[in-house]
């Protein structure tokens, strides 16, 4: 049995990518490099944007054109929205809900009467992660929002805050480690609000995963920028929690804020930013930034440029703001045309792109742990720093097979592609 799998949009649908990877292994499934390859198509959809929509579907339909037989399952915010629309119009033989995504493999085995081959049949040792070329693990340990954002329509399909257990967690990444993954994302919807169903909070997770694994690197996933609890920025004191956080802002400008129903303003960014600046030298922050949100004037786009420049982020999301049925932005006048949102796009990138070039050369000369996870066709050793910076190693180790090992290296130089240039440290 050949099961494709795919996945759009977050880190959320990724977590779930490897959940369903390591179920099929247990049931002797093998993976398909595509589609074509495959008896089972199962696609992870995105919601997010228009766009996404548009990739969603393209995508249904390219697994479709591409092999006929397979049977194909999808799941994820685009069919969470419509589910019988979906499966109607996209022909496919079965679509999981968000709520059951975590069972969707044993879902489609029942449903779809899949074969079922002993353990045994499986080859000994082999790390599905590994295989489909990852050294990270995302995994997803909450579902679901409390918000209601202006913009999003995510929150409507997730449904409302899951959390799993902190055992759970626990033994997930005990597993992943034991497999050989050396480092893990701890993902979710709200990812602040982890354990509000459970009576607990993420501090209590994070200090949990730190204290009872051996995994070296742990990261966080998107996280909010309001609601983090007691002691959140003590949990950096640990070496093993990575140095870099992605608080999506969404605009520069309060007023902006305001009409999305953000719950953060500028300021109390400014002070978040400078408190994890502080708490670990050279800490990384990226962000998202929605372009041309209803309403939005010249004045208010010069205030997000500016906002923008001043934080110096080290990498910018930048997002085409685009109507979501179902979503209150939807209905509101003022809608951007589409010219001077490509125009403030252009304007964004520009800025993004000096912003996360200054970050870079305030590396130079450090030195940092880097995540080793591919070897480039130029012969460099490619991976990711501590506060996630993209690092290439021009250099020969000692060990043949150092991909997916940790190393110290020096930062010497930036590269033409936006990566540090490093040497053994």
């Amino acid at each position: 049995m050949r099961v494709f799998l795919k996945a759009l949009g977050c880190r959320l649908n990724e977590a779930e990518l490897e959940t369903w990877t390591r179920d099929c292994r247990a049931r002797g499934y093998t993976l398909a490099d595509d589609a074509a390859q495959a008896d089972l198509v199962v696609i992870n959809t995105c919601a997010v944007t228009g766009e996404s929509v548009r990739k969603s579907r393209q995508l249904i339909r390219r697994a479709q054109r591409s092999n006929p037989l397979a049977k194909l399952v999808v799941s994820g915010c685009y069919t969470a929205l419509q589910p019988e629309q979906s499966a109607a119009e996209l022909g496919v033989d079965l679509v999981v809900p968000n709520p059951d995504k975590d069972r969707l493999i044993g879902i489609a085995a029942e449903r779809l009467d899949l074969p079922v081959m002993p353990e045994t049949a499986t080859e000994p040792g082999e790390n599905a992660l590994l295989a489909r070329g990852r050294h990270r693990a995302f995994i997803k340990v909450q579902d679901g929002c409390r918000y209601r954002c202006a913009f999003c329509i995510v929150t409507k399909a997730r449904g409302d805050e899951r959390s799993r257990t902190i055992t759970d967690v626990v033994d997930e990444v005990r597993r992943v480690h034991a497999e050989g993954v050396n480092e893990v994302v701890l993902a979710g919807v709200h990812l602040g609000g982890y354990g509000s169903d459970l009576g607990t909070d993420l501090v209590a997770l994070v200090t949990a995963v730190l204290a009872e694994t051996d995994i070296p690197r742990v990261r966080l996933g998107s996280l909010e920028p309001w609601e983090l609890a007691p002691g959140f920025w003590s949990l950096f004191a640990n070496p093993r929690l990575m140095p870099h956080l992605h608080l999506p802002m969404q605009s520069g400008a309060d007023s902006v804020l305001r009409r999305m129903s953000r719950r953060c303003r500028t300021h109390e960014f400014r002070e978040l930013a400078a408190t994890a600046r502080a708490s670990v030298p050279g800490f990384n922050i990226t962000t998202d930034i929605i372009v041309g949100f209803p309403g939005e004037t010249d004045a208010e786009w010069a205030q997000t440029l500016a906002f923008t420049r001043e934080m110096k982020f080290g990498h910018v999301h930048i997002f085409s703001y685009s109507p979501r049925i179902g979503t209150k932005a939807a209905t509101m006048a003022g809608q951007v045309d589409r010219k001077t949102k490509r125009l403030r796009s252009r304007q964004l990138h520009g800025v993004a792109a000096r912003s996360r070039r200054e970050v870079l050369q305030g590396l130079v000369g450090t030195t940092t742990d880097m995540l080793i996870e591919q070897r480039t066709d130029g012969g460099r050793y490619a991976g990711y720093s501590t506060n996630f910076v993209r690092i290439e190693l021009d250099a020969p180790l000692a060990s043949d097979d150092a991909v997916g090992t940790i190393r110290r290296v020096r930062c010497l130089a930036v590269g033409d592609d936006d990566c540090l240039l490093a040497e053994p440290a």
